[in-house]
């Protein structure tokens, strides 16, 4: 097929009617680009939608099914820049989804300041290793740690892209949570309501979700945990409906 190159394939995007290129060498998405696409709150008829460290374009593509809004993707890898753009043309919404090859430190300059009602990220979770810890696949390393850009850097730029009262929504890991409220703020962006996702009951949680707003009051809303599998190691219900639909 003329939308795949080397080992890609072409995978269903869960329950929906929608395709995604993906390659296991590359790039693959996880469930916390999904968590986040769904946690977030978007204006259903109109409205600016972007989504940050993009990879293949998974969060704008899922974004696409719960808003009418514009979207615009980020991606500072063109390999996964590349195929993020041709999953978006074969799904024929690019009428409806942009995307965008370059840094987003840059971003604000170039598009404009406060432009958008929603920004969404899935930043690169870890710092960045010593040459011995860093992964061997360029492309792998670059999505997990912080090498091109750093939490405080997706932030500011959230920030700055973020209209007066827009949201900004993050997925990130646990261990971050304080470093996370602390950048926000100074960004002046108010957490106003965080979800904890736990892997089993009595486990630690291993994913955080939060949502904020620019210039917001304080008010915080911490909502009810979200547990991934059931003991038997199947998805719980509520994880079945995230995924797959009612």
């Amino acid at each position: 097929m003329e939308f795949l190159k080397g080992d890609e394939r072409l995978d269903y995007l869960l329950a929906e009617n929608l395709r995604i290129i993906q390659s296991p060498s590359v790039f693959s998405f996880s469930l916390d680009a999904v968590l986040l696409a769904r946690f977030v709150h978007v204006p259903i008829q109109k409205g600016s939608l972007i989504d940050l460290c993009s990879g293949n374009g998974v969060i704008p593509l899922f974004l696409s099914l719960r808003t009418k809004g514009s979207i615009i993707g980020v991606e500072i890898q063109e390999r996964l820049y590349d195929m993020a753009k041709r999953s978006i043309e074969y799904n024929q919404l690019e009428n409806r989804i942009q995307m965008i090859h370059g840094d987003i430190k840059e971003i604000p300059k170039e598009l404009g300041f406060g432009k958008f009602d929603v920004v969404t990220c899935n930043p690169p979770y870890f710092t960045t290793p010593t040459s011995e810890e860093i992964n061997e696949n360029e492309h792998l390393a670059i999505a997990r740690h912080e090498i091109l850009c750093t939490l405080e850097d997706a932030i500011k730029a959230s920030s700055q892209l973020a209209k007066q009262g827009g949201k900004v929504a993050f997925v990130h890991r646990p261990g971050r949570f304080l470093d996370i409220m602390t950048l926000m703020r100074k960004y002046k962006l108010e957490p106003k309501k965080i979800q904890f996702v736990y892997p089993k009951q009595g486990k630690e949680a291993n994913t955080l979700l939060i949502e904020a707003i620019k210039n917001g009051n304080p008010d915080l809303k911490i909502l009810p945990p979200l547990i991934v599998y059931q003991d038997n190691n199947e998805y719980t219900s509520e994880i079945k409906e995230i995924l797959y639909g009612k």
